[in-house]
């Protein structure tokens, strides 16, 4: 069972704030994908084997920001409802969803420079399942302080249930190695954009 760790966890002056309970892990979902390079990581999405059902890549950058909006807000919602309780074991176990959701937010964050940036599929996989187990926690933990809270995250865990199929599937798909996947990106066939992906193509 995860107790807060103060050094694990984000300062409260974060979750007791909206805009920066909100707008940190927008800012820094941001600041990790242009570090991995967006073109880069396209080129790199569209060269590989993809399991059914999988979006274009213009979908991840408006899902996460109102994925991250969301968490950011339960997180407010989740920390200003529970230490303002009177019942100790509600503010412990807000103290302790405020470290596993600065955890999580370290495994999401990693997540890309794994599957993108480093090309390894087999440690992206693993975080994600960690990620994916740790928010389900959360969640669970958030119900027993704000069930606001814990509706407002539920989207997210949702979102990676779906992340991990794709994660997994991709990573299967193209045997578990990125290291020769990657293309020019997407050309001007003069009738739009070739938006095409590698399995889809005739061989």
């Amino acid at each position: 069972m995860t107790t807060h760790i103060p050094p694990l966890t984000l300062p409260s002056q974060i979750f007791s704030n909206p805009a920066a309970s909100i707008l940190l892990p927008i800012a820094l979902g941001t600041g990790i994908g242009f570090a991995v390079s967006p073109k880069e990581a396209q080129n790199t999405y569209m060269a590989l084997k993809q399991p059914p059902y999988r979006p274009p890549p213009q979908v991840f950058g408006p899902m996460w920001t109102a994925l991250y909006g969301l968490m950011g807000y339960s997180a407010y919602r989740a920390w200003t409802t529970g230490m303002a309780s009177l019942n100790p074991t509600t503010r412990e176990l807000t103290k302790q969803g405020a470290t596993l959701f600065t955890i999580q937010l370290g495994l999401n964050l990693i997540w890309m420079p794994l599957f993108f940036g480093l090309k390894r599929p087999v440690e992206a996989t693993v975080d994600i399942i960690a990620l994916t187990g740790t928010v389900g926690y959360l969640t669970y933990i958030w119900s027993k302080v704000d069930e606001v809270a814990a509706w407002g995250i539920a989207p997210y865990l949702g979102w990676l249930g779906f992340a991990t199929y794709l994660s997994a599937g991709t990573g299967y798909l193209n045997g578990w190695s990125f290291a020769d996947k990657e293309t020019s990106g997407p050309k001007d066939t003069g009738a739009g954009m070739d938006k095409s992906y590698v399995n889809e193509k005739s061989e």
